[in-house]
């Protein structure tokens, strides 16, 4: 009786599990993005988007390595890519004319993502978006905890001298808020499914890379 029932029993499983496996696979490709996306560590060939005159960007036009970040200001793993990496990329590559660095917005991180990607591109407007950019990540305090709250945000553009009134409109109107919903979702169809994610001269590498491994890639550019 015993070797019936398992007769019928072992290929039930199989199946079942075979099932469960397919489902976790549909779920990870369509649904949402894990909390852990940062921490990979994968390369891909990318069709990266086209650098356009509304890029933020720092370093010489005519450098010959281009480094597109997609980040989200609230996420944890942007920001040590900001304090670890990126200060070795401005200070070495950048200011020497060897990589010219592009941010872009990916904000899937919830409401403050979004106010907080607005506020970047409003203080862009008065020329000091990369100082705004420096700030929130400095002022990183968990997701959708207050940190970046519009009261803070307007504070934050006190403590760096812009415009209060020009700042502040920009700010409650959700000016760019259509825009940064489309930057998100193009890079997200260039393959950026977490942040951070960049790409090093059209390849696409996602996650917070360790520094001395973003620099070897840059350098096995500058070589090429």
């Amino acid at each position: 009786m015993n070797d019936q029932i398992n007769k019928y029993l072992i290929p039930g499983a199989v199946v079942l599990a075979g099932i469960v496996i397919a489902v976790a696979v549909i779920y990870s490709v369509n649904g949402p993005l894990p909390k852990n996306a940062g921490k990979s560590e994968t390369a891909a060939i990318g069709a990266m988007p086209a650098v356009t005159s509304g890029d933020f960007v720092l370093g010489e036009q005519g450098a010959p390595v281009t480094v597109v970040e997609y980040g989200d200001f609230q996420c944890p793993f942007c920001g040590k890519f900001f304090k670890e990496t990126e200060s070795v990329l401005r200070e070495n590559y950048i200011k020497t004319g060897k990589v010219k660095f592009i941010y872009r917005d990916f904000a899937f991180l919830g409401q403050e993502s979004f106010w907080a990607a607005n506020a970047a591109r409003c203080a862009g407007e008065q020329g000091k978006f990369w100082e705004y950019h420096d700030y929130l990540y400095g002022s990183q305090r968990g997701e959708n905890q207050g940190a970046f709250s519009k009261n803070n945000l307007k504070s934050f553009a006190a403590a760096l001298g812009l415009d209060k009134e020009k700042f502040n409109a920009c700010l409650d109107s959700d000016k760019y808020l259509e825009e940064i919903k489309k930057e998100t979702k193009v890079g997200g169809e260039a393959g950026v499914s977490g942040t951070p994610a960049n790409f090093v001269n059209c390849v696409l590498y996602v996650g917070a890379l360790p520094t001395n491994s973003f620099i070897q890639i840059i350098d096995a550019e500058l070589a090429k």
